[in-house]
């Protein structure tokens, strides 16, 4: 498992490396989503049957941000980027924490 320290908070973040974990992501979910999902070598998605909001950070090989998306409406698509290797979704309100260039520090949770 993995987790972003943000704003003094760890956001516990999901690696979607499976067919069936990339293929629905934050899909269907009803309950106010908490946590962050990874997409790796992932750069566009698309929003069709989620409920709710999301934000969206997409890094390049070194994990600085290239694209950011803050509170990205259901039935939306997100075209591929050139330079993003992988796509972050997070509950909406971290983008604020982030700029372009920054880079996002994923840690690996210790078991």
């Amino acid at each position: 498992m993995m987790y972003l320290l943000c704003n003094q908070k760890k956001i516990e973040i999901e690696d979607c490396i499976t067919f069936w974990s990339r293929l629905k992501g934050f899909m269907f979910q009803k309950k106010k989503i908490d946590k962050g999902k990874r997409f790796p070598h992932c750069n566009s998605i698309h929003t069709f049957f989620m409920f709710q909001e999301i934000d969206v950070i997409m890094t390049d090989q070194n994990n600085r941000i290239v694209k950011m998306y803050s509170n990205l409406k259901p039935m939306r698509i997100l075209l591929p980027h050139k330079k993003v290797m992988d796509t972050y979704e997070f509950p909406v309100g971290i983008c604020k924490y982030y700029s372009i260039h920054d880079e996002l520090k994923v840690k690996e949770s210790k078991k």
